[in-house]
């Protein structure tokens, strides 16, 4: 879809250049990047889906009343193994570890979704994506690490890059993945009125 930037006023509650590559990739230029700083620690026996919607909600309120006459975005990504949220890897032994629970096994991305217009409606959306890693070997393994890919990335792998040689199958929103459901991030912001 080739279509002009919109020109709302539109704030990126997020610092994942990944979201903001993505936005572009539909018109969506943000005004400013405006990061929140909460505390992203899942509550005790929280799942996955509410986790994210918590998440997005409290990046949202973070964010929202420091920009009046705004639209602004807020999103986060889960990697979720059954009622399991796997982490962010910071490190190569999490991500290690993150890897070789996903191996041969199907697990879900869920992708929080918080947008808030100017009049101070806003709506919340949840988006789920399967998605199906090949058995791993360990040296396919290793050889992810040594990339340090993962760095920084839900579940510790990048669809986008080297990690798509192991995903044989997806069903859902590949951008969700990567970061952000475009679909319907697009749906959401139209539904609001961004753009008119």
């Amino acid at each position: 879809m080739t279509r002009p930037a919109l020109s709302s006023a539109f704030i990126l509650a997020s610092a994942s250049p990944r979201r903001l590559d993505l936005l572009k990739q539909i018109g969506v230029i943000p005004s400013a990047v405006d990061a929140p700083h909460i505390d992203e620690a899942a509550l005790p026996r929280e799942l996955p889906a509410a986790y994210a919607r918590r998440i997005a909600s409290e990046k949202l309120a973070a964010v929202h009343p420091r920009h009046a006459g705004a639209f602004v975005l807020a999103a986060d990504t889960v990697v979720a193994l059954g009622r399991r949220i796997l982490p962010k890897a910071e490190d190569a032994v999490t991500a290690r570890r993150c890897l070789e629970l996903l191996s041969g096994r199907r697990h879900k991305v869920i992708g929080g979704i918080a947008i808030a217009a100017p009049s101070g409606q806003s709506i919340l959306r949840v988006v789920r994506t399967d998605v199906v890693f090949k058995r791993l070997s360990t040296a396919e393994i290793e050889r992810y690490i040594a990339s340090e890919e993962w760095h920084g990335k839900a579940g510790g792998y990048a669809v986008q890059g080297l990690a798509a040689a192991f995903i044989p199958s997806i069903a859902g929103s590949y951008s969700n993945i990567v970061g952000l459901s475009l679909s319907d991030v697009y749906a959401m912001l139209t539904g609001l009125g961004f753009g008119e």
